[in-house]
């Protein structure tokens, strides 16, 4: 396990490493951002956002909580996304989950979690809507990890709620919506392939907030 006082040289090494390679790397960051990808994961500790989709400082705005949620009630998310689409322009909003979620797999238990209990509602309700498909798996296993895939897809549909989100694929034809799932056994991600336009065009006709 790294010590605190070994981040600081591992700091200093990787400084070093980035200015070799570009002397003016960090000169240029400081400038400003222009991000094209939003990323909403997961805060687990073995789930990077960078990392793992081989992108460097500056390319990806950044978000994380337990389980990778999107709730109406999330002052924090909400103000991510709407930050990222309206003053830094970005054309895509990824939520990665990934299997094995402890966050995902307390809310299939039967057990009071005190304060984590309101917060982990949200992946109850996921349960709640696709209860009879993921009742009908009989491996546990495989059941989780479905639950897994099934809580990306809805909070997916609660990014598209959301009126900046509309109202900016409406005028500029993004950003797009995408669904992942990060492996941790194997380390790929899985693209879940979720129709935006679809899910944007079936929502709308209650969560329409265009203003059209």
């Amino acid at each position: 396990m790294t010590t605190y006082a070994e981040i600081f040289e591992n700091n200093r090494q990787w400084v070093a490493s980035k200015t070799g390679k570009n002397p003016d790397f960090f000169k240029k960051i400081a400038q400003s951002q222009e991000p094209e990808y939003l990323y909403i994961g997961c805060s687990d500790s073995r789930v990077t956002a960078e990392e793992m989709m081989g992108l460097e400082p500056g390319e990806v705005f950044v978000h994380r909580n337990i389980a990778n949620l999107v709730n109406a009630g999330d002052l924090n998310v909400l103000a991510v996304i709407e930050y990222a689409v309206k003053y830094l322009g970005v054309k895509n909003i990824i939520v990665c989950g990934h299997y094995n979620c402890g966050g995902v797999k307390a809310a299939m238990q039967a057990q009071d979690l005190g304060i984590l209990n309101p917060w982990l509602r949200n992946i109850r309700d996921v349960y709640r809507l696709h209860k009879e498909e993921l009742n009908a798996i009989q491996d546990e296993r495989q059941r989780y990890n479905r639950l897994v895939e099934l809580n990306v897809q809805e909070q997916c549909i609660n990014v598209t709620k959301l009126a900046t989100v509309q109202q900016g694929f409406l005028k500029n034809g993004y950003p797009v919506v995408h669904g992942w799932v990060f492996d941790l056994e194997s380390g790929l991600l899985k693209d879940l392939e979720l129709d935006f336009p679809k899910i944007l065009h079936n929502i709308q006709e209650i969560y329409d907030l265009t203003g059209k």
